[in-house]
């Protein structure tokens, strides 16, 4: 893959997904999860979110919800200067979709 793609939600959803994705794409081992826990702050959900990135060069994000904490997080981190693209709605089709213009070298 030509980018790193995070997917990011409230609860495990994102996890979950990866793993739906991995089950019919392959093992995708750059795309990058993280959850927004019921015991966790938006302070929290950042850090995590950050230590994920770190190092990652051209980071495409896909949330769950607009509007959303995981979604408005990021949308923070873009304003403060971080160079990341932000998509909202996410489902299956959209992170097969990100793979396969991978593979195909599109961007």
């Amino acid at each position: 893959m030509a980018g790193h793609l995070v997917l990011i939600s409230h609860g495990r959803f994102c996890e979950e997904l990866k793993k739906s994705v991995d089950m019919i794409m392959g093992v995708q081992k750059d795309i990058y999860t993280v959850g927004l826990l019921p015991e966790e702050s938006a302070k929290d959900f950042r850090v995590n979110f950050e230590k994920t990135i770190n190092g990652l060069k051209k980071v495409t994000v896909l949330a769950d919800l607009m509007g959303g904490t995981p979604c408005n997080v990021v949308s923070q981190l873009i304003l403060e200067g971080k160079e990341i693209e932000l998509y909202a709605g996410m489902n299956m089709p959209m992170v097969i979709g990100f793979v396969n213009n991978q593979f195909l070298g599109e961007d």
